[in-house]
């Protein structure tokens, strides 16, 4: 069984057009996710495709005007407001993409520890800060007196020196040297083979496919494949979706191919396939269908053209 299950999951913004009428704006639609325990699954796509809102979802912490339909599971049961309240923050940890998340009237040392805290904890969060190259002085620091690689080093340590059995990390790295990026990314990866689930939203498909089990892509606010972090290889063949492919291939050391066109608004309400403009194996049918998602060679794909 799944610890994390998304089913249907749509989440749309009320907003206001002219005078006093509203109309919603799509931003996820029907979107099917899972993990297990000891899986790490890696988000990935353009910015504004919903990946963020995909986490904020999860922990419970969307804004009021948000109308949000279909079902979150964590453990087999319901995620509702309650088990929320319970979880969050200790069985459920969170990596959050903005450092202003950092409390900023408390010191870094302070937000690192928990009543629970004892001799271990204590020499494991001594030891994580050696390996991230922070001083011993940085944990009586205040957040702004923080660079921000070293503020993102506190968040991933935040998660790391917890006992979470789920761990949901919203663009952990940006702005750390690269020897601190394979450090984060070797401790989720200790995380997870240790049984816990990760749940790693990023841009840097090279860094999700070195330590991801499994790779979700999203555009316009849906998943468009879920494959094998291993598809992601050569020039892209075994991947399914011809976004996929283009993210893959648009790597400089893939050939840095550009992809005419950009990401649609989803307020535009379109009927077929959200890559239609955009894809080049695109028929009559694409603008007038929605895919539904299809299990192919081992993976998942929104596409009525994959093989």
């Amino acid at each position: 069984m799944p610890l994390l299950e998304v089913n249907k999951l749509s989440i749309s913004f009320m907003q206001y057009t002219k005078g006093s009428r509203q109309e919603p704006v799509n931003v996820i639609e029907e979107l099917d996710f899972a993990i297990h325990e000891g899986e790490i699954v890696a988000l990935v796509g353009a910015s504004g495709s919903g990946k963020s809102l995909l986490a904020h979802a999860i922990m419970g912490i969307l804004p009021p005007n948000v109308v949000m339909s279909g079902s979150i599971s964590y453990g087999g049961a319901p995620l509702d407001e309650a088990r929320l309240r319970r979880y969050r923050g200790k069985e459920i940890a969170f990596v959050p993409q903005s450092v202003s998340y950092l409390n900023p009237l408390m010191r870094v040392g302070k937000q690192l520890r928990t009543r629970e805290d004892g001799l271990e904890q204590h020499i494991e969060r001594k030891s994580l800060f050696e390996r991230f190259h922070l001083g011993k002085h940085v944990e009586r620091l205040f957040p702004f007196q923080l660079s921000g690689g070293m503020a993102r080093k506190v968040l991933v340590s935040t998660a790391a020196l917890g006992r979470s059995r789920l761990i949901i990390a919203d663009e952990p790295t940006p702005g750390m040297h690269p020897g601190d990026v394979e450090e984060a990314l070797k401790q989720f990866k200790q995380l997870a083979e240790g049984g816990c689930a990760v749940l790693l939203i990023t841009h840097d498909i090279e860094a999700a496919v070195r330590i991801a089990d499994k790779v979700a892509v999203f555009y316009a606010g849906m998943s468009v494949e879920l494959a094998p972090a291993s598809d992601f290889a050569g020039n892209g063949e075994r991947l399914r979706h011809p976004y996929s492919q283009a993210l893959w291939r648009a790597l400089p050391q893939n050939g840095f191919v550009p992809l005419p066109g950009s990401q649609p608004a989803r307020s535009l309400g379109q009927q077929g396939c959200h890559f239609v403009d955009r894809c080049p194996s695109a028929g009559e049918q694409c603008g007038t269908m929605r895919p539904e998602p299809r299990s192919i060679r081992g993976g998942i794909v929104r596409c009525i053209h994959a093989t």
